[in-house]
């Protein structure tokens, strides 16, 4: 079993900020879903954002990166970029950040994204205020408690023999395939899920599920389950919906796959790495 992502060590995730506040911390500034960086590609490193003419609309402590405290913090959408920083959005990031730095931007944004969202109670519209002892809201007025949103989606990737099924969606970009995968539905295993969205997506049967790994997806909040799976039974039929395209692929005729940082590249790798091992 191989776990593609962990956080680094030195991380040491908190909730409540130390006092006094400290004199320079990591600050991951967003305006929307976009993170202020400067060349090469790094947060803010410094005792506040106003350092820069920034006002924080909200700020959560997000715990400790290699000794420095680390903020999420958000600021207006009209607000511009100080002279010499930019407005970058993480997909554009990968490969040009520090990995640590990133993977915390991830959790930065997706906690910013929450609190923004939940501002209001879902049952009576009362104002929710944060609470001290967990990263949550409560409604004063009917007690009603909202976590940080988590969508878990399950990916899939079927053998048969030495080929490998994978698929395109019309989001991808041209001429990427990757491996299936689909949200969980309420009340369903991450094990029914695969089953499930495997046949709905491309009409083919699967068995022998193994756990590969996860990797948390801020886009917005999603946590990525990878498995392997092997061929049961089926022809492909595409969905035309979801997917628009399905092949059974062998290791010497691979398309376009994706990156590297991504959870679908490793478990295609991983995939490789023993088919070829058994030849």
């Amino acid at each position: 079993m191989t776990i593609p992502f962990q956080w680094p060590a030195q991380y040491v995730p908190a909730i409540a900020p130390p006092q006094p506040m400290p004199e320079r911390a990591w600050w991951f500034v967003f305006r929307g879903a976009e993170l202020l960086v400067c060349s090469p590609p790094t947060p803010l490193l410094a005792a506040h954002p106003d350092a820069l003419g920034l006002m924080p609309l909200r700020t959560h402590y997000l715990g400790m990166l290699a000794g420095e405290c680390c903020f999420a913090t958000e600021v207006a959408r009209a607000a511009g970029a100080p002279q010499g920083w930019v407005w970058a959005g993480l997909r554009s990031l990968h490969g040009a950040m520090d990995e640590a730095l990133l993977a915390l931007a991830g959790r930065a944004l997706q906690i910013v994204d929450w609190d923004r969202t939940h501002q209001f109670c879902g049952a009576c519209a009362t104002p929710t205020r944060a609470r001290q002892e967990e990263r949550s809201r409560e409604c004063p007025q009917c007690g009603l408690v909202v976590y940080p949103r988590l969508a878990p989606a399950v990916m899939c990737l079927a053998r048969r023999g030495p080929e490998l099924l994978l698929a395109r969606s019309s989001r991808f970009a041209h001429g990427m395939y990757s491996a299936l995968a689909g949200f969980v539905e309420p009340g369903e295993t991450l094990e029914q899920c695969v089953e499930r969205e495997v046949q709905e997506e491309v009409g083919v049967r699967v068995r022998n599920l193994r756990y590969f790994g996860s990797q948390p997806w801020p886009f917005p909040h999603s946590l990525m389950i990878a498995f392997h799976a092997e061929f049961e039974s089926g022809e492909i039929r595409i969905d035309g919906v979801e997917i628009e395209d399905a092949q059974w692929f062998s290791i010497a005729n691979l398309p376009r796959i994706p990156a590297r940082i991504s959870i679908a590249r490793r478990l295609i790798d991983s995939a490789l790495g023993e088919m070829r091992s058994l030849r």
